[in-house]
């Protein structure tokens, strides 16, 4: 699978912590059997007769993680955004998602979402996709085949959506799961993984609930949900769960939230303190998802109190919430929208720094597949080379400055070489 051990050259960057960016200029990146080993200024002598691959100038970061994306949704990105959140749902999701029943359409619309998806800078994701078991499979072996790291899950709903989505029943719904979960592991994937993925309260009878708790404790998986992302959906649990304490308490019932399931949760925009407490306590994950927060009115997530309070916290494009699967995009939004919070709402809240989005991008959504987004030793190497050529500026800038430049200016044109797992993919 691998190459047993190789050397890569170039303007190193990436975070120990929140705080801490790394630089090692014109540096040296070791890797053996897909994991670093080490990065040095100077390369150690033990490594003399090695295979470099110089990269001379160019900026090689760890792979971006996209903790919160939804494959299925890619066809209508940039469409209706002049909706909340439900209405959205109503208009654009659920009519779109039916189509992947049909797999001629499935795949057509999955080859669009997993070629963008390789060329970008995105080399792991959390993905959802629709209620359909075969198509999910199908997204899978695309993903696997394209050599990205992924966690994909067949979504799960079976009251309050439309008949043509809906599954018959929480038997019906739980039973499809372990179908669906039974031919993941029969294909074996070597970098794609199932994610049990109830699609939010709403969507999910407690029957389901429980049955999914019993798939999760059976087969061990984590899971992705939604979570306090808008007033209306918050009010609605509370109508459709008035045991529970607040909305994080509706999934933690359940045993779904964290502690001996590993979970993310996207947005958190409106999670109240009793809510951040539980997320804290229980290790949840938060896919902080700026643009779609913006585009669909549901507000800006206090994600300077997240990192303040040591919750796990990473990046999610949310497409088609947000408009691109572009992560550099992502980081400059979560920015802009933290000025806005800070300025307009609680200015006890300072904006978020370039440092600290860029360490949610990797280390801090990386954190949820394990020793990934870093190039700290023992790291599984997920690397992104940048050509910023392109990105003229008439003085010299200093490696810091060139990657916030990217931030703000980049797409795919970007990026020169990609490496899954110490694999090369282009």
């Amino acid at each position: 699978m691998y190459e047993s051990i190789f050397i890569l050259k170039g303007n190193i960057v990436y975070s120990k912590s929140a705080s801490e960016l790394k630089v090692c200029e014109h540096g040296y990146l070791v890797c053996e059997n897909g994991e670093v080993r080490g990065v040095y200024q100077t390369l150690p002598f033990e490594y003399g007769g090695i295979p470099v691959t110089d990269y001379e100038d160019r900026l090689i970061i760890p792979g971006l993680v996209d903790l919160h994306v939804h494959a299925p949704q890619y066809s209508f990105r940039g469409l209706g955004m002049d909706m909340e959140l439900l209405e959205w749902l109503e208009t654009n999701t659920f009519p779109e998602e039916a189509k992947f029943q049909d797999l001629e359409y499935a795949a057509r619309a999955y080859k669009v979402f997993v070629e963008n998806m390789k060329k970008g800078a995105t080399t792991r994701a959390c993905i959802f996709a629709t209620v359909h078991r075969k198509a999910t499979l199908l997204l899978m072996d695309m993903l696997e085949e394209a050599g990205l790291s992924a966690m994909v899950g067949k979504v799960n709903m079976d009251r309050n959506c439309p008949d043509y989505l809906r599954e018959a029943s929480a038997v019906e719904s739980s039973a499809e799961t372990v179908e669906w979960i039974k031919d993941v592991l029969h294909k074996k994937y070597k970098h794609t993984r199932p994610i049990l993925t109830p699609r939010f309260t709403p969507s999910c009878t407690d029957e389901l609930m429980e049955k999914l708790k019993m798939v999760q404790m059976r087969y061990g998986l984590p899971l992705q949900s939604h979570l306090s992302e808008n007033p209306g959906e918050i009010a609605w649990v509370k109508e459709l769960c008035p045991w529970s304490d607040f909305y994080g308490d509706a999934y933690d019932k359940f045993g779904l939230f964290g502690a001996d399931c590993p979970t993310v949760m996207a947005h958190c925009v409106h999670s109240t303190e009793e809510e951040i407490t539980r997320m804290k306590e229980n290790d949840v994950f938060v896919a902080h998802c700026p643009e779609s927060n913006i585009n669909l009115s549901s507000g800006v997530a206090p994600v300077r109190r997240f990192l303040e309070e040591g919750l796990h916290v990473g990046i999610g494009s949310d497409v088609a919430g947000g408009s691109t699967e572009n992560l550099f995009a992502a980081m400059s939004h979560a920015i802009q929208a933290s000025k806005m919070r800070w300025r307009l709402m609680d200015d006890s809240l300072k904006p978020l720094t370039v440092e600290e989005v860029f360490y949610m991008a990797t280390k801090g959504g990386g954190e949820f597949f394990g020793k990934v987004g870093s190039f700290e030793p023992g790291y599984e190497l997920d690397a992104v080379i940048l050509d910023d050529s392109r990105l003229e500026h008439p003085q010299p800038l200093d490696v810091k400055k060139r990657l916030e430049r990217m931030i703000y200016f980049s797409d795919d044109r970007e990026i020169f070489a990609k490496y899954v797992r110490g694999k090369r993919l282009f």
